[in-house]
């Protein structure tokens, strides 16, 4: 069994394409999504109903959440909160509805996935540093979690004591626990401007990271002629 573990895919639909395609030629039978599908870039119905036809367990995000909402946009900064207003008005009430039926936290397997932390789902904490991960290790009862919303790959691990850094490719080791985080399929923002994806190899213990060119001006066209923020196509290329 190898799954495609995707997450942040933010509405990037040649994102989207470009791994699933690279997942088949990895021969991934099974997929799972980490939540944000939607937000940010200018194909937020074709991404989620990708997703949606497919099938696959999949997690709610913090943009899924107010992009299926009708709530001021409190705490969200002008240009997501822009993006956010023209997402909800792509989607049709079953999106909507799809969307805020998502759960926070969800078991597949033998892992978890869950779109920010374990210790509160709910409330889309960032993890980026060893503290952070060791408060949702306490919550993790899977040795492997998966999880998103930095749109930053990096891997922590527990044993007797939490560990973390970057990562290309590593072997699932007994006694340990994993809190990993996959990247962005639509928005990467660790400085390396391509789509990002991880395949968990279930049999072999395996977990790679996986980064691919896509086709980037395309989608950068789009969010400007559907009048988005022209900084949201910016940063594709800066990856930040």
């Amino acid at each position: 069994m190898k799954f495609a573990i995707i997450a942040d895919i933010h509405g990037n639909l040649e994102a989207l394409e470009t791994v699933l395609d690279d997942a088949r030629a990895q021969n991934v039978t099974h997929y799972a999504c980490l939540g944000d599908v939607v937000g940010y870039n200018a194909n937020p119905k074709e991404c989620l109903d990708i997703v949606r036809e497919m099938g696959m367990p999949c997690v709610k995000g913090n943009h899924d959440e107010f992009c299926s909402g009708e709530g001021a946009l409190e705490g969200f900064n002008p240009q997501a909160a822009q993006a956010i207003e023209w997402t909800r008005n792509q989607l049709t009430a079953e999106d909507r509805q799809w969307l805020r039926d998502l759960r926070y936290l969800r078991l597949v397997t033998n892992f978890t996935i869950v779109h920010a932390t374990l210790d509160a789902p709910q409330r889309w904490g960032y993890v980026f540093d060893k503290l952070a991960a060791a408060a949702s290790f306490t919550y993790q009862n899977t040795k492997v979690c998966f999880f998103g919303h930095t749109h930053v790959p990096v891997a922590f691990v527990r044993d007797s004591m939490v560990r973390g850094g970057s990562y290309s490719k590593f072997r699932v080791e007994p006694g340990r626990k994993y809190f990993v985080n996959v990247g962005s399929v639509g928005q990467s923002r660790d400085g390396v401007a391509k789509a990002t994806y991880v395949v968990y190899d279930v049999a072999d213990s395996t977990i790679e990271l996986r980064r691919l060119d896509y086709d980037m001006p395309t989608t950068q066209k789009k969010i400007l002629d559907a009048g988005l923020p022209p900084r949201l196509a910016d940063r594709l290329s800066h990856g930040r």
